[in-house]
């Protein structure tokens, strides 16, 4: 895969990482709302019930979190390849946090899955009550919003690196770059999930509007080929650590 990346032109990935972007937002977005209409707090019987009477509902918000994290895998990949003329090792860092993220996107998803899984086993979990397995259900579903709450964080992190290289590239719009840094601070917020919960939905809208943003350039725009040509073959291993 890296290799056929590498193939391509700088505008092409550039353009290709916007729509898988694109997708990213709108599938993690679908799903996120899909996934919420499920919980309900503090009563493991009813997020029980709302489950079990729509399960194509459920399934789907399944398959949706899962193709959005596909897709980010694939952003990520792009993305190395389009900051890696910037600089090698901070792109190679962002795409550490990103991969990191993704892997926890999946662990989400998992566990989004499980409650349907244990509430249609009852029967072969005949040790269970069902009010056990109703409090099962709702821990899995808890757990499932931790886990894709450490995968936003490590998402602010990637933000953070990327918007930092479009601001040391030439090639991109600084403005864009500004922007994804506060993108990556509105994510950032989940490390508390608490100060979170207090700043949404402006930590939420900044964030969104900061990838957003970066989609938008890159679908209409694409980068400056030949700037990002002068980059790579400039043979310079490394730019200067603070930023102009």
């Amino acid at each position: 895969m890296m290799g056929r990346i590498e193939e391509t032109s700088p505008r092409f990935k550039a353009r290709m990482a916007g729509l898988f972007y694109l997708l990213t937002i709108l599938t993690g977005g679908l799903g996120f709302y899909v996934g919420s209409r499920f919980l309900v707090s503090g009563d493991a019987a009813a997020t029980a019930t709302k489950i079990l009477a729509n399960q194509p509902l459920f399934r789907f918000g399944y398959a949706v979190q899962l193709l959005a994290t596909v897709c980010y895998v694939v952003v990520t990949a792009l993305f190395y390849e389009l900051f890696k003329p910037v600089s090698r090792n901070l792109s190679l860092l962002a795409a550490f946090f990103s991969l990191v993220g993704c892997s926890f996107g999946v662990l989400s998803c998992l566990l989004y899955f499980a409650p349907l899984v244990v509430l249609r086993g009852a029967q072969s979990l005949g040790s269970f009550q069902v009010e056990q397995l109703q409090a099962l259900a709702l821990l899995f579903l808890k757990l499932s919003a931790q886990a894709n709450n450490t995968g936003l964080v490590l998402f602010g992190f990637y933000c953070l690196l990327i918007g930092y290289l479009i601001v040391r590239s030439t090639f991109l719009p600084r403005a864009v770059g500004a922007l994804m840094v506060i993108a990556g601070l509105g994510w950032l917020t989940f490390l508390s999930p608490p100060l979170a919960e207090q700043l949404a939905p402006f930590n939420m809208a900044a964030s969104i509007l900061g990838e957003a943003s970066l989609t938008v350039c890159l679908l209409v725009m694409g980068v400056n080929a030949q700037r990002w040509h002068l980059e790579a073959s400039s043979g310079m291993p490394e730019r200067p650590s603070t930023p102009p």
